[in-house]
């Protein structure tokens, strides 16, 4: 693996972490009600679709089973038509998604025996 894909994979991780931190013990409701909260969590999400987009051809073929043309799509949907995000499918989306790609992840720099950052 590069160390560019390594680099990609870590900060990947790092956001879904974000992600996860920012809205633990939070609700759909609390998130439709939080501006900055949408805003914060948007940003993440445009953040990953760039890392995975900036991703190897190479790591995408040896890792099929993630779903990066999906990751890359939300990306290129929440930076280019952000009104036209439908705010609960975003919730589903940090809820169920995000938490499997940050465990994909951990796996993949688990199997490539990559190094926290530190």
């Amino acid at each position: 693996m590069s160390e560019r894909d390594k680099h990609l994979l870590l900060s990947i991780k790092d956001e879904c972490e974000y992600i996860s931190e920012k809205i633990e013990n939070r609700n759909l409701d609390d998130f439709i009600d939080d501006r900055d909260l949408k805003y914060i969590v948007v940003l993440a999400l445009i953040k990953i679709g760039g890392y995975v987009k900036s991703l190897s051809e190479d790591l995408k073929q040896t890792y099929p089973g993630i779903r990066w043309i999906s990751i890359t799509n939300l990306r290129n949907v929440a930076a280019h038509n952000y009104d036209g995000l439908r705010m609960d499918d975003v919730w589903r989306n940090i809820t169920r998604d995000v938490p499997e790609l940050l465990e994909q992840v951990e796996e993949i720099l688990l199997k490539e025996r990559v190094e926290e950052r530190g």
